[in-house]
């Protein structure tokens, strides 16, 4: 059950995400998605999209010229917070970056009662590989963010060593897919990791991750802007 969010001061994996609200980088994030979709997935008159494309790169220049440009502040994944907040702004899981599907995700358990991320998501056009299915290389990255956040949920926080991906039948575009990934054991430094992708209930992909554990800002620290 949800706990109101004035029942305590931060954030639990028992409330709802506060990352996907109607913000303003929501709205744009979302705005931009919805003209990506149509761009490159449906025939639209040149005159439309040339009108189009002046009022953008207007919006682009106005944008640009606003942009401060000092390096932008990162913050660590709160541990006990909801799995959708985890990386607000991931190309995979973040609703305010425009190249997200976004993919929706949350705490579930599995039939042994260890706690894996579950999710779901419905790729539109942009993310289309072969004619009406999922590009296998964006396959691959939505792999990667779900085991990074069961890593999270598992307390193992690690960056990627290998990934495997077994293509087991073609991905659908425009469906609704089922998302489960799984903290599975650690050695040491070594964190290993499983994720699938499931359409109606049928197996179309599945990885195993090999992920090596870093120190705790190690990362955000290094970054250049």
């Amino acid at each position: 059950m949800s706990h109101p969010p004035d029942r305590r001061e931060v954030p639990s994996r028992d409330d709802g995400p506060t990352s996907t609200g109607d913000e303003p980088l929501n709205r744009l994030a979302a705005a931009i998605r919805r003209i990506s979709a149509v761009a490159v997935g449906h025939p639209v008159p040149d005159r439309v999209i040339a009108r189009a494309a002046g009022q953008l790169v207007e919006i682009a220049e106005t944008l640009e010229d606003s942009a401060v440009t000092s390096r932008r502040a990162r913050a660590q994944p709160n541990l006990a917070g909801h799995p959708q907040d985890f990386f607000p702004r991931s190309p995979i899981i973040g609703f305010a970056n425009p190249i997200a599907p976004p993919v929706e995700v949350w705490l579930g358990h599995g039939d042994d009662g260890q706690e894996e991320i579950r999710g779901r998501v419905t790729f539109d056009y942009p993310y289309e590989g072969p004619p009406t299915c999922v590009h296998g290389g964006v396959i691959a990255e939505l792999f990667d963010e779900l085991m990074g956040a069961a890593n999270v949920i598992a307390d193992k926080p690690a960056m990627t060593g290998t990934l495997t991906v077994r293509y087991r039948r073609p991905t659908p575009l425009r469906a609704p897919l089922d998302l489960v990934a799984r903290f599975v054991r650690s050695e040491g430094r070594k964190v290993h990791t499983w994720a699938a992708i499931y359409h109606e209930g049928t197996l179309t992909a599945e990885a195993n991750g090999l992920f090596i554990q870093v120190q705790s800002g190690h990362i955000a620290e290094t970054a250049s802007d």
